[in-house]
């Protein structure tokens, strides 16, 4: 189990999906970090492009309730399983269970994250002291 660990670790900071690289849009003047609201707006945005962009799959059993194996075969991350539940209308994880999947293409998911994904121009933003 470490190996396998290890090697999607390492397999992670080579995506340019890896959320890690993110960083520098949020990332302020004074060396704080602002976050955008939790939101979907860029998927919901593109939901149609991306579905365009699907291969329709028969769905296996193993990935019944595991959206984060289907992304790891699909993709080689886990992190994009969220995703893939919401591509294929599936909201909750115990209804993860499917006649048939739509897989976007990785081409897809970097066209919409390359200039979507807004940068932060804040500059006022304090220390917060819980």
């Amino acid at each position: 189990m470490p190996e396998l660990i290890d090697r999607e670790s390492k397999q992670a900071i080579t995506l340019p999906i890896n959320l890690d690289f993110f960083t520098s849009r949020y990332k302020t003047t004074n060396g704080y970090y602002v976050f955008s609201a939790p939101v979907l707006y860029t998927v919901e945005k593109h939901l149609f492009y991306l579905l365009r962009n699907s291969e329709e799959k028969v769905f296996e059993t193993k990935y019944k309730m595991r959206p984060d194996y289907l992304s790891f075969d699909e993709y080689g991350t886990t992190i994009l399983g969220q995703l893939l539940m919401y591509v294929n209308g599936v909201y909750c994880v115990e209804e993860f269970d499917l006649d048939k999947v739509y897989i976007p293409s990785l081409r897809s998911i970097s066209d919409i994250l390359q200039d979507k994904i807004p940068t932060q121009t804040i500059d006022n933003v304090v220390e917060v002291n819980w």
